[in-house]
């Protein structure tokens, strides 16, 4: 099964392996749907939830794997060095998994250039950069136009509703991994498209411009992916130790404490990303 290409043991010894992973389950995903799915006139239009889809079920078995193994680690350590030591490994598993899903989706996007294949997600990134016109600004994306830069807003605003949709995403992280630990990826993988979708619309959908969109959008979007991935820990730590030890236990306390660590050290994370994109990005990538 493609699920089980990699044993998620050995991703401990070598947590780039999952760069390779996160390319053909990202590939696999993406060119599925525009096989089967792209022409048909009803679930065309919901083509870029499905890639998300598909990689979610690919990505499953090692998300829980990964998560079981962290709550198990959890128990022994404590206090904020304690808890990146035990958890660092699984952590950059996980952003070499999302780099890997990034270079397949804007690799394929472009190639294809299949507007519905990422319909969604264009209109997110609009929603975000563009706020006032999403319908002008998804619109000029389209494959049949020619790109055309948006309107774009004013610094301050275009930070605040970044904040906000990245607080908004960590909750529905937190919430998701609570539910089902491993299903957190989901929200994982929906962001790895939208930045690829971002990166192919910042190279005017040129193959050769990848890496110059990759490292554009990826100054801000590593630490902001990184503060996700900690928040899905969190939450399916937390999950995990309640069913493993009870809310009496004093094993449980010391779980709490770290999910609060874990957290508090996301939100810092995000806000620094927020800021980062907003004051930074704009100033090396004109």
């Amino acid at each position: 099964m493609l699920e089980s290409l990699i044993n998620p043991k050995k991703v401990e010894k070598g947590p780039w392996k999952m760069l390779f992973i996160g390319l053909i389950y990202g590939s696999l995903s993406l060119l599925l749907v525009y096989w089967f799915f792209s022409k048909d006139p009803v679930l065309s239009q919901y083509s870029g939830l499905i890639v998300v889809t598909f990689c979610v079920m690919f990505s499953l078995p090692f998300m829980y794997f990964i998560i079981k193994q962290e709550a198990d680690q959890d128990e022994q350590v404590e206090g904020l060095l304690g808890v990146w030591k035990a958890h660092s490994d699984a952590i950059f598993a996980l952003m070499w998994l999302f780099l890997g899903f990034i270079l397949a989706f804007a690799l394929w996007y472009t190639i294809l250039q299949d507007t519905n294949l990422f319909n969604a997600q264009v209109e997110t990134y609009c929603m975000i950069n563009n706020p006032g016109s999403i319908e002008d600004c998804v619109a000029r994306y389209d494959f049949s136009q020619q790109v055309a830069s948006t309107g774009a807003a004013t610094r301050e605003v275009r930070l605040l509703s970044i904040i906000e949709n990245n607080v908004y995403v960590m909750i529905f992280t937190l919430i998701f991994s609570l539910i089902f630990g491993a299903g957190a990826i989901f929200v994982l993988a929906w962001n790895a498209s939208v930045i690829a979708a971002a990166i192919s619309i910042f190279t005017k959908y040129q193959i050769t411009h990848i890496p110059l969109g990759i490292a554009r959008y990826m100054i801000h979007g590593f630490p902001e992916i990184a503060a996700y991935f900690i928040t899905a820990l969190a939450g399916g730590i937390f999950g995990v130790g309640i069913i493993k030890n009870g809310i009496k236990s004093p094993k449980f306390l010391r779980v709490i404490e770290n999910v609060v660590i874990l957290l508090f050290v996301a939100i810092v994370i995000l806000i620094l990303a927020a800021l980062i994109e907003v004051y930074l990005t704009p100033i090396l990538f004109k």
